[in-house]
């Protein structure tokens, strides 16, 4: 049972969890709720008996949800009875635009620190990627997130840009031609982060996310109702840089690169057509069947510029198909390898932080999926969603660009990382799932 104790409609409400309350005070119309007001208390009431930890969790976070939604402006969790996980479940189902940060912890001074420290990169993260598309343009996500990692560790950081034509010169094809319909120039981002000091440090781990700030579909156009939330199209990019900066802000030691591949999908004269031939760096020719199969373009220079460090593990992050959002629904990352090496240590440091991941079919056969007369492969199928095993189609388009044979490459399919709508368990907007596994990871390898 978890007390909750305060007035509703009151700028902050005192939490308790309080499993010693006798349980005859719940004897009331209200017995079978999992919210129960009484007086001016609200109790959560779970059976911690009969419950796994799973089941609790998801109950504080169903509860946390319809506690917000009473009116309650600040959550302020008391006593010390509240497990880590605990907490974090209240406040990932408390916390929702303009509450974004409004939960404050309890236990000793090592525990609030390290929640607080969480909840506000989740914070930063879900309002980045919550912004509307005019506003958060390439060059301006590029701006916030080199800003963002800097402030983390200024004396061990540095920052490479190249925007625009450059792109061209420099052989970044994908990220160029999907963003070059826009009047606003796309950009690869490079953030090196190097606390070691030594500038031949090898190199632990490279990111690689997303960064469509706005996607149209480009000349495959999308319908109204599947553009409305394209603005979230640059989630992986918001995902992969709130981890490296959580992983810095809890104590990483070893030398991480970030790559986050930022353009706008937009219709113009000047945008990208279907039936034109992109060559990329590493001489992989690629015909465009699909404009809206944009992400793979772009995620295909970053994981060539990722495999260019020699890292021992390369991991991408993308919001990057509908089909993934089929099959695991909208509570679930999908993962995809070819190392299962790297699979399972990425869902062990999942399970670990309690996001939700689930791992979808990947062989080397897979790249073959999207076949074309004209050039090594297309970039997708003419078939609505990319054809029957669409996401792992997708994945096995990105196996092209990673070195090694994929070993220690992981890609991530977000499907869980943006709803257009509030559900039992979130607000609506940016969740931040796939933050926590990723910068865990990160502190464990």
């Amino acid at each position: 049972m978890f007390l909750i104790k305060g007035k509703i409609m009151t700028a902050s409400v005192s939490i308790y969890l309080n499993s010693n309350t006798d349980d005859s005070s719940m004897a009331n119309w209200q017995g079978n709720n999992l919210v129960q007001l009484i007086g001016n208390d609200i109790h959560i009431v779970t059976n911690t008996a009969a419950d796994n930890n799973d089941q609790l969790l998801r109950k504080i976070q169903q509860a946390a949800r319809q506690i917000e939604k009473l009116g309650v402006k600040q959550a302020q969790l008391s006593g010390d009875n509240w497990l880590e996980h605990q907490q974090w479940a209240f406040a990932l189902g408390f916390t929702c635009v303009g509450k974004l940060t409004n939960v404050e912890f309890t236990g000793d001074q090592a525990l609030i620190t390290y929640l607080k420290n969480k909840l506000h990169v989740f914070a930063w993260s879900r309002d980045l990627t919550n912004q509307t598309p005019s506003g958060l343009v390439p060059e301006t996500l590029a701006k916030l997130a080199t800003e963002y990692i800097k402030n983390q560790a200024p004396e061990h950081v540095s920052i490479d840009i190249v925007a625009g034509e450059a792109l061209k010169k420099a052989g970044w094809v994908g990220i160029y031609n999907v963003g070059k319909g826009s009047c606003n120039p796309p950009c690869l981002v490079t953030i090196d982060y190097n606390p070691t000091g030594d500038v031949n440090a090898p190199v632990l781990a490279s990111l690689v996310g997303k960064g469509i700030t706005f996607d149209s579909g480009g000349y495959s156009i999308k319908p109204s109702a599947g553009m409305f939330d394209m603005k979230c199209d640059m989630g992986g990019a918001a995902v992969v840089t709130g981890a490296l900066a959580l992983a810095i802000r809890q104590g990483l030691t070893k030398r991480v690169k970030l790559f986050l591949c930022c353009a706008e999908n937009m219709i113009s004269s000047k945008a990208f057509k279907l039936g034109d031939i992109l060559t990329y760096k590493n001489g992989v020719t690629v015909e465009i069947a699909n404009t809206d199969a944009e992400g793979r373009l772009v995620l295909a220079d970053g994981l060539m510029a990722a495999g260019e460090t020699q890292s021992e593990i390369i991991i991408d992050a993308a919001t990057l198909t509908g089909a993934a959002i089929m099959a695991t629904g909208s509570e679930y990352s999908a993962l995809f390898a070819l190392d299962q090496e790297i699979a399972d240590k990425v869902k062990k440091s999942a399970a670990a932080v309690n996001e939700p991941v689930w791992q979808l079919p990947l062989e080397s056969w897979h790249q073959e999926k999207c076949s074309s007369a004209f050039a090594d492969t297309a970039n997708s199928s003419t078939q609505k969603g990319g054809g029957a095993g669409g996401a792992s189609n997708a994945a096995g388009f990105l196996t092209r660009f990673v070195p090694n044979d994929g070993k220690g490459w992981l890609h991530i399919d977000l499907a869980a990382a943006y709803n257009g709508s509030g559900n039992s368990l979130y607000g609506a907007g940016a969740t931040g799932q796939g933050i926590a596994t990723i910068a865990n990871l990160l502190n464990k390898a």
